[in-house]
């Protein structure tokens, strides 16, 4: 797997497969820890996508796939400067979230601090069975800074989370997609097979209809009932209106396109 020159850090890899990015956290050594340059890199690639991308996976190599922020890069710094910090985590993050193309996290092994807000910022998460979650910063006396407090409440609750990071409670693959960490739970060693599917199906839908549930959905659910029935007509409409959704109507009033079938 190879780094474009536009994406170019020794840890994080990029690679077209298709329609699919596939973006590699390349920090074995380190459990795949988030440094800045790594941050600053992530955020790199997802304003810079080529346009023949429809769809993303994020994955890590070696035994994890993120142990959070690299403590060893934390210094003295003051309120502002902590801040500022968090913000650049912030920007990263918002270009996986509300990017221009759905994201699929492939989890194995520690989903753990600044893992867990990478991974929460991510629309589908695929976790193996080697899978294990864990917000230690409680413990640390420091408290998330990547989003978590916003990002991850939405996944499980603000009791959970709570609990996570009081007790340092950390959550098995098992119990984490009971939870709601992760949509899908897979067999140790595929779930970047599974992510990939999936994000290769997700490339096949209709582009103005990934982007108003990467974009719209989260918000119109953050709206009062009034205001999001508004907003979901008038997403529908704009949605319904574009050619390609029209003619997969037309496909499917035709007999052209497979029915739903029981899983």
């Amino acid at each position: 797997m190879s780094s474009s020159p536009l994406h170019a850090n020794p840890d994080l890899s990029f690679e077209m497969q298709g329609a699919v990015a596939v973006i590699r956290l390349s920090r074995p050594a380190k459990r795949n820890a988030l440094n800045d340059s790594l941050i600053i890199a992530l955020r790199n690639v997802f304003e810079n996508l080529p346009s023949e991308a429809k769809a993303a996976v994020i994955h890590g190599e070696g035994e994890h796939f993120c142990a959070g922020l690299d403590l060893s890069e934390i210094k003295e710094r003051d309120a502002g400067q902590g801040m500022h910090h968090s913000r650049l985590w912030h920007a990263a993050l918002e270009r996986v979230q509300f990017g221009p193309v759905p994201v699929v996290a492939a989890l194995h092994g520690a989903v753990v601090g600044g893992g867990l807000e990478l991974a929460s910022a991510c629309h589908i998460r695929v976790a193996d069975d080697s899978s294990f979650f864990a917000l230690p910063e409680g413990s640390r006396g420091i408290f998330v800074g990547g989003g978590g407090s916003v990002r991850i409440p939405k996944l499980i609750g603000v009791a959970r989370m709570t609990d996570m990071m009081l007790t340092g409670r950390v959550y098995n693959a098992v119990d984490g997609e009971r939870i709601g960490l992760a949509q899908y739970l897979v067999p140790a060693g595929t779930a970047f097979d599974k992510a990939f599917a999936l994000a290769s199906h997700i490339a096949t839908n209709a582009p103005l209809t990934n982007y108003a549930l990467m974009h719209a959905l989260p918000r119109i659910a953050e709206q009062p009932a009034d205001q999001g029935f508004m907003s979901e007509a008038m997403i529908s409409a704009i949605v319904q209106s574009a050619p390609e959704a029209k003619a997969r109507v037309r496909a499917f009033l035709e007999g052209k396109a497979g029915k739903v079938q029981k899983a």
